[in-house]
């Protein structure tokens, strides 16, 4: 798929236009090309409970851990249709015309737009048709939930309608973020659970129902591999980046991964990852993969209480307006402190003139998007506006500076403690 903005047009992609039914002669492709994948993958069977209790449309709230995702939910939902909520990136590789007709409706990653709301409250109640959140907003790093909106209880109360979760294990140990381009073969189970009908989402207090879905949506997928007993070939190929960071002389950017070992290359410590998901020193000492993510977020969460959290370095942009795809914007430079991120061009670009240098303030950036390896180009972090995205790369590739990760750790603690 060709995703080069050849135009050089930046007009900012059309928001308003209000989704439209999934086509119906896309509806029995887009089912078998579920089916047949998901079962490629090792899902065999949906399990779904308490759905006689309600029809369609549901609110459907999902957990997300990588692209198999995306295949499961229009298979749970078989035989209705549904819209799903979806970044920029789907229509400009699919294109427009496709992938609104293949139930898509588009959304800025972290960016508040009332828009959005409106275009869900007329799929479910003039289309009639069931929608579809990944609520994370993101694919996993590590294996387990990533940080929720505070705001999912309210957001059933004001749709009005009933509300499923559809609960995911084993896409991300198929393919986890960190080296989606090799697949391993694994039992994945998948179920579809209605929590609320109408009724019932109209008489609970919105605060009951967030507890009640974060409690529905977290996982933790190294745990779900020791109780299923799946042993999977370990490949560590990828792990440096959301374990950017050494448990042992605590330097950050200085990981390495190779073949199943996970190294650091300032103090020479080695880690190989096991067939349980389990990475082991020499000696055998033994830590998990969450453990060690979530180590680090403490370790970030204390620099940036501590005032000492600050992120400088040279990088080159990429604008994404709209469906026609990527416009590039040359070097400049990117820094994160307790204000936030700004983005400043080297040369302006036309057309760009009032949207550099670009800050986006804590307060108004609960988390950023961050890719591992976006299509082949390299890690990266996607900073956005109402009008557009713009993807961040290092100039220097692997600039030990630019740890999206902790970027991503960082955004999410200034965002807390604002």
């Amino acid at each position: 798929m060709a995703l080069n903005n050849r135009r050089g047009d930046l007009t900012p992609f059309d928001m308003d236009e209000r989704p439209v039914r999934q086509h119906p002669l896309l509806m029995p492709l887009l089912w078998g090309a579920a089916y047949i994948m998901t079962a490629r993958q090792g899902l065999h069977r949906i399990e779904r409970i308490g759905t006689e209790r309600a029809k369609p449309p549901y609110l459907v709230l999902a957990t997300h851990q990588g692209f198999s995702d995306y295949l499961i939910a229009p298979r749970a939902l078989f035989p209705h249709r549904a819209v799903y909520l979806s970044d920029m990136e789907g229509f400009a590789g699919y294109g427009k015309w496709l992938y609104r007709r293949g139930g898509c409706i588009g959304k800025r990653r972290y960016v508040p737009d009332i828009r959005v709301m409106n275009h869900l409250r007329y799929a479910l109640h003039t289309l009639h048709q069931s929608a579809v959140i990944f609520p994370e907003a993101r694919h996993c790093d590590a294996g387990v939930t990533s940080p929720l909106p505070d705001n999912l209880g309210q957001l059933c109360r004001v749709l009005g309608v009933p509300v499923a979760v559809l609960r995911i294990h084993g896409s991300y140990l198929a393919n986890p973020f960190w080296d989606e381009a090799h697949t391993r073969r694994v039992r994945m189970q998948a179920q579809l659970r209605l929590l609320w009908t109408a009724q019932e989402v109209r008489s609970l207090p919105a605060q009951q129902m967030q507890q009640v879905l974060e409690e529905a949506l977290s996982y933790d997928e190294y745990a779900y591999q020791v109780q299923q007993d799946l042993h999977i070939p370990p490949r560590a190929e990828g792990l440096h980046l959301p374990l950017y960071r050494c448990r042992v002389c605590d330097v950050s950017g200085s990981m390495m991964s190779s073949g199943a070992q996970l190294s650091c290359r300032a103090c020479g410590s080695t880690w190989t990852l096991d067939a349980l998901g389990v990475l082991r020193t020499a000696g055998g000492q033994g830590v998990r993969i969450p453990d060690w993510y979530a180590w680090e977020r403490r370790r970030t969460q204390e620099e940036v209480r501590a005032g000492h959290y600050r992120v400088q370095c040279r990088v080159r942009v990429e604008a994404l307006p709209n469906e026609h795809g990527f416009v590039k914007l040359g070097g400049g430079e990117l820094t994160h402190a307790a204000d936030g991120f700004t983005l400043r061009l080297d040369v302006p670009y036309p057309g760009l003139y009032d949207a550099f240098p670009l800050h986006l303030h804590t307060r108004e950036l609960p988390s950023c998007q961050t890719e591992y390896n976006y299509r082949g180009r390299g890690a990266c972090i996607v900073l956005s506006t109402p009008d557009c995205c713009y993807y961040v790369y290092p100039e220097t590739p692997g600039d030990p500076a630019f740890q999206v990760t902790q970027m991503e750790f960082a955004a999410e603690a200034l965002h807390a403690a604002r």
